[in-house]
């Protein structure tokens, strides 16, 4: 990991932000950390289901099963 340069940092913290998700995207690129995503898209899918189904949605997704 190599030290950055003040000015460098000036130059980030004055740019655009940017989202969560390119932000994330962008740590599993650098970081090679890509066992990370199938984790969290269960966890994603897992919450929407359990979102859902206590919604008037629910039978409908009981019969899926």
């Amino acid at each position: 990991m190599t030290p950055r340069s003040s000015s460098e940092f000036e130059r980030e913290a004055k740019g655009k932000r940017q989202s969560f998700l390119s932000e994330f995207a962008q740590f599993l690129m650098e970081n090679k950390k890509w066992w990370m995503l199938p984790i969290l898209i269960v966890l994603v899918l897992v919450g929407l289901l359990l979102i859902v189904g206590g919604s008037g949605v629910a039978p409908f997704i009981y019969t899926l099963f």
